[in-house]
């Protein structure tokens, strides 16, 4: 069978849907990545899959240049024969299952999240709308990382239930992501934000509660990795970032491809997030054997059991937050390390990368039969 796996990104392929196109690979089919061309397409060429480039931009509004996307789509299907598609990200399944419908391809789309559009109410949400109400039904599968958006979903007549299937987010590689000793002690604790650099991932509240956190407990460090948001409109700018780091309220560490290194420097990680499909740093964190704290907020609640792989906090609210990180530094070194392995059985037991594997190869399985 010939599969063509795409995305708004590279990057998002190669860090997240790699080892499933490698998997499929195995399996004896022909797959073929469809994104942008970026930094991370030798990469991917490098580890044996093809990739064909299709300009999908992540916050473009332009209908006409948005259209070509569609078309492009259309086009890469059709010359490659394509007999499955499996997509991401808000755009790529959506311009995929415009495509797909036009051709009478077989697709499954795999909902991370609502996205920026469908949760800031504009023309471009209820387009959405529009859309996923006209091309979902059509799906082979629709795949949810978390049950409030399945949720949605259903209720919103998209997709029926028997389409529709939970996977434990997009999994994580238990062999790479480890146990290691907790960097903490007497002297202080060490907290981490990982993630893209917007203001829906809580970024303003994790600084906001660091400072309180720092009036009481000066030995604490706060650190910061993750990539710029671009040209999202809720993209904390380099000035922001900048004075943050002046008022010594955070240490910035810039983004990486090895989150593992970064993991291994902190004593918790902190995402306190107003909405996710299923955040992979959580699951890389508990994986590491690292405590977490995230919001009360779809998909973020399914990563962390309250007060025994973490701790969770209401969204929005810098000061619960604050509350919950000296929670954590109350704790007794060997309670923070007890909180960290029992994270790591509960990322053993839910969201290992085959639980996640496993249901795209049933799902090929059943579209070869």
């Amino acid at each position: 069978m010939r599969i063509a796996v795409v995305s708004n990104t590279s990057w998002y392929l190669f860090n997240f849907r790699l080892n499933l196109m490698q998997a499929l690979q195995r399996a004896g089919h022909e797959v073929l990545a469809v994104a942008p061309r970026d930094a991370y397409v030798a990469r991917i060429e490098a580890a044996g899959v093809r990739l064909v480039h299709v300009g999908i931009e992540g916050r473009g509004t332009n209908p006409l240049r948005e259209a070509l996307s569609v078309w492009a789509l259309l086009r890469v299907f059709r010359r490659e024969r394509i007999d499955l598609v499996l997509s991401y990200t808000p755009k790529g399944n959506l311009y995929s299952a415009l495509a797909c419908r036009a051709l009478g391809k077989r697709f499954a789309p795999n909902v991370s999240g609502l996205g920026h559009a469908m949760i800031h109410r504009s023309w471009v949400s209820v387009a959405s709308h529009v859309l996923y109400r006209l091309t979902f039904g059509r799906a082979s599968r629709v795949f949810f990382q978390n049950e409030d958006d399945m949720a949605y979903f259903l209720a919103q007549g998209y997709v029926r239930p028997n389409q529709a299937e939970r996977l434990p987010g997009s999994g994580v590689d238990l062999t790479r992501f480890v146990s290691s000793p907790l960097p903490c002690g007497p002297s202080g604790c060490v907290f981490l934000f990982m993630a893209r650099l917007l203001k829906e991932k809580g970024i303003r509240e994790y600084v906001q509660a660091a400072k309180r956190v720092r009036a009481l407990h000066p030995g604490t460090r706060f650190l910061l990795a993750g990539f710029s948001g671009g040209t999202n409109p809720s993209a904390i700018d380099a000035s922001e970032l900048g004075a943050w780091v002046a008022a010594g309220d955070i240490e910035f560490l810039g983004a990486t491809d090895k989150p593992e290194a970064f993991l291994a420097q902190a004593s918790c990680v902190v995402l306190p997030s107003y909405r996710e499909g299923m955040p992979r740093v959580l699951l890389e964190a508990a994986a590491c054997a690292r405590p977490v704290i995230t919001t009360d907020a779809p998909g973020c609640r399914e990563a962390v059991q309250h007060g025994v792989t973490g701790f969770v906090c209401r969204v929005r609210d810098a000061d619960d937050l604050a509350q919950k990180m000296l929670d954590f530094v109350a704790l007794q070194p060997e309670q923070r390390l007890q909180m960290g392995l029992q994270g790591r059985a509960f990322v053993e037991a839910q969201f290992g990368e085959q639980r996640v594997i496993g249901p795209y190869l049933a799902l090929v399985g059943e579209s070869s039969a």
